[in-house]
Formats: C-alpha cells, structure tokens, sequence
C-alpha cells in the first residue's frame, strides 16, 4: 500500500492525477500504475488500468488469478470492473470514494447511471441491429478452440 499511496503523491508532482497502484502476486510487486487521463489524453488511463494492462503484459495472461491490487484510492466504477474481469483476488484501497469526492473526482454520478433505467440515462443507449450482431455470437457459441474469459 506504501508503493501506490507514493506513486500518488509523486505522480501529481509530475503532471498526473493523485493515484497509483500495484499489482502483487505472491508477496512481490509485479506492476504499477499512475493517472496518466489528462497526460496521455485517455480517459481509460487510470492507476489500475495502467497496473493491470502491466501486470498482463509481464505475465502474458489476461487472467490476474492468484494476484492482488493496492489502490490509493477506493477504484471508480470502470476500475472495479476491470478489477474483475481480471479475477484478481483482493482488493485493498486507501483514499475514499468521498475523499476522491471532496476534491472533484465524482463517480457517484456513474453508479446512479448504473442502475437506472436505459431509457432515463443521461447519455442515450440506442440499439440497433442486433439480428446481424448475433451472428458473431453464434460463431462463439460453437467455436471449439475458444479461450474463455
């Protein structure tokens, strides 16, 4: 937790947001990741996503299984979610999601989305042409080689 809470602090010394965080697996650190959204121009570009994407990288799967995350900050909705696509096993965190909060990181806005209806959403959801979409499900569904994740 020392190394993401000090990736935090140096990173808003160098231009980024205040956030780090490790990936750990079996007591070592196997990557870390700092907000880089406004120096890279990618809003996708949190500390978790930055460790995890490493973390993959290193270990050449994308199944973080028997690894851990140190976040400074309690992950934002898309963070959690790539938290467990990775089926990493714990999280720990430091920072809030009020203290993230009183400084002008708002994700609450995002878990109310979430759970209203599509229809009453603030940016539109509109579907369209599911029966052609289907077809590369179908092509899945059946695929004998498939990695499954």
């Amino acid at each position: 937790m020392r190394e993401a809470i000090e990736l935090s602090i140096v990173n808003v010394t160098k231009g980024g947001g205040p956030f780090g965080a490790v990936v750990v697996k079996n007591g070592k650190i196997i990557s870390e990741g700092t907000n880089n959204v406004t120096k890279k121009n990618d809003p996708t570009a949190h500390a978790e996503i930055v460790a995890i994407r490493a973390a993959s990288k290193k270990l050449k799967t994308f199944d973080l299984k028997g690894c851990e995350i140190y976040t400074s900050c309690e992950p934002c909705p898309m963070c959690l979610s790539a938290i467990y696509w990775a089926n990493i096993d714990k999280i720990y965190y430091a920072n809030t999601k009020k203290d993230a909060a009183k400084i002008g990181f708002r994700d609450d806005h995002i878990y109310k989305e979430f759970s209203a209806p599509l229809n009453k959403r603030t940016i539109p959801i509109v579907q369209s042409m599911r029966k052609d979409a289907l077809k590369a499900f179908e092509l899945w569904e059946y695929k004998s080689d498939k990695v499954p994740y």
